[in-house]
């Protein structure tokens, strides 16, 4: 019988042991909004557009990702909705043999008139950033007033047939965290996933966050709230989660500082350079973009790629080196 990609599919694995079977592929650095914890507000360090790779360059790395083994595949950004033919990307993506899962993360601003383009296209599960229900709150972290058009984005994502869709809460406390209440009872009305985050220290936005740890919070308002722990279905993150047996809501904490996963973390990023990045908390990284440019064929790209995952690193050091990273979450991708 002849081998079938699809159903056999290959094994990605990092010197650790750790399956690499999920790929996230920022396709902008830029974003309409600037988050107090991401971008600075008068941040101008953007890649030049000139080194952003073309939608058919990064459709030919993603490629080879997925056929080396990843499964699961995320458009980030920077705000991905802000980059030009994003639905006829995801469209060449969804269709690669082999992939399983196609997602996007977004702010939602601009996902009013693309929800249904990208439900055609094969996107399937949305992540939609949302720090706070109160208008004036969200434009202090956002830096502008947006709170309506990302409620209308939620709204059309939902018309349009996205599930689940999980809204990302970055947690600050003195600045947000009165707002988890009224969030949990948005979600619950609306059946969506609220997922609660500790802030990143990563560049001075990410650094000067206050910071917090969500371990405790999460349970002690899942068992408030009647939740009951749950292993979800779909996605591939680090999220642990507490579901209403009656249904209408999930509730899910992702803990980078106070409980770290790096032991079973299965990720990689690819920036919209192609910079491949081993660790959100490390410098590691491989320059496919450059390689790819430079004329490398796809042996010559595999063969990156593996070096690169044979030596990602075992975790990050948040924790016990802060300062570490210098770049801006959206200089990574989400």
């Amino acid at each position: 019988m002849a081998f079938d990609p699809v159903s056999h599919p290959p094994a990605l694995i990092d010197g650790h042991g750790r399956v690499i079977d999920y790929l996230r592929v920022s396709v902008t650095d830029r974003c309409d909004l600037r988050c107090t914890y991401c971008l600075p507000e008068a941040f101008k360090g953007f890649e030049e557009p000139a080194n952003w790779l073309t939608h058919a360059e990064m459709a030919r790395l993603v490629a080879l990702f997925v056929g080396l083994g990843v499964r699961h595949v995320r458009l980030t950004g920077g705000e991905p909705l802000t980059r030009r033919g994003l639905s006829d990307f995801a469209r060449t993506v969804s269709g690669l043999p082999g992939l399983a899962d196609l997602s996007l993360s977004t702010n939602a601003t601009r996902l009013a008139r693309h929800a249904s383009d990208l439900r055609a296209a094969g996107v399937r599960r949305l992540n939609i950033s949302l720090d706070s229900l109160d208008a004036d709150c969200l434009a202090r972290i956002t830096g502008r007033d947006c709170l309506g058009e990302v409620l209308q984005g939620i709204e059309a994502a939902r018309r349009a047939g996205f599930a689940p869709i999980k809204l990302n809460m970055v947690v600050q406390p003195g600045v947000n965290d009165h707002e988890i209440e009224p969030m949990i009872g948005f979600a619950r009305r609306n059946e969506l996933v609220l997922r609660l985050i500790e802030p990143m220290p990563m560049g001075d936005t990410g650094r000067s966050a206050p910071g917090c740890d969500l371990t405790q919070w999460a349970e002690s308002l899942a068992s408030r709230h009647g939740l009951m722990p749950q292993v979800l279905g779909q996605g591939s993150g680090p999220a642990r989660y507490w579901r209403d047996p009656q249904g209408g809501m999930t509730l899910g904490v992702i803990t980078p500082l106070s409980q770290h996963f790096c032991a079973a973390c299965n990720r990689v990023r690819l920036g919209v350079d192609g910079t491949l990045y081993l660790c959100l908390g490390q410098e590691d990284q491989v320059p496919l973009g450059w390689l790819l440019r430079q004329g490398a064929d796809d042996g010559e790209l595999r063969a990156a790629i593996l070096r690169g995952l044979a030596a990602k690193p075992a975790r990050h050091e948040f924790r016990e080196r802060r300062e570490k990273i210098v770049r801006f979450m959206a200089q990574t991708g989400g």
